[in-house]
């Protein structure tokens, strides 16, 4: 796939936690010859220290967080992959502001998978005990413009070349 054919876009990669969005969000970076960034990174402090400890952030607590990621898509050049949850469409919102032309893929996964993934990591800010909270929050992107449903529970190669072919298209 030649990136040059989808040089213009902007990125999300989201889901819940051990969706893959990381993964999935490198593994297509590296693809197409892009910028990825872990939009993990920008979490304030205090907002790593309540998931550290198992307390689910708030939309408060992630309000600065998601204009820091808006801020950031916009001053970036294209073509740019983030990886971040955006679990609820005012999420997503926060993120179009500012790129309006942004395209999401939502990694789908159900929450026994995504409970075993984020069970066998290792030191990661985000412990198995928030899971529920990630699906308690979740507002599926189904319907949204510039949103790729994918099934996240495939091999990597196959996740990526199936969003590589989407942004071609």
């Amino acid at each position: 796939m030649n990136a040059r054919v989808v040089a213009a876009a902007k990125v999300v990669v989201m889901g819940v936690a051990g969706s893959g969005k990381s993964s999935v969000a490198r593994a297509c970076a590296d693809r197409l010859g892009w910028p990825m960034v872990e939009g993990d990174d920008f979490h304030a402090p205090a907002s790593v220290e309540k998931m550290k400890r198992g307390i689910a952030l708030t939309d408060a607590d992630r309000q600065n967080w998601l204009e820091r990621l808006r801020d950031l898509l916009h001053d970036t050049p294209a073509p740019i992959v983030l990886a971040c949850s955006a679990l609820r469409r005012s999420y997503r919102e926060v993120l179009r502001q500012r790129s309006p032309d942004l395209r999401l893929v939502f990694l789908d996964i159900d929450q026994a998978t995504a409970l075993q993934r984020v069970s066998g990591r290792r030191g990661h800010i985000f412990p198995s005990s928030l899971v529920a909270s990630q699906f308690e929050a979740l507002e599926r992107p189904d319907g949204e413009p510039g949103v790729k449903v994918v099934d996240a529970t495939r091999p990597l190669e196959e996740v990526v070349e199936e969003i590589v072919r989407w942004l071609a298209a």
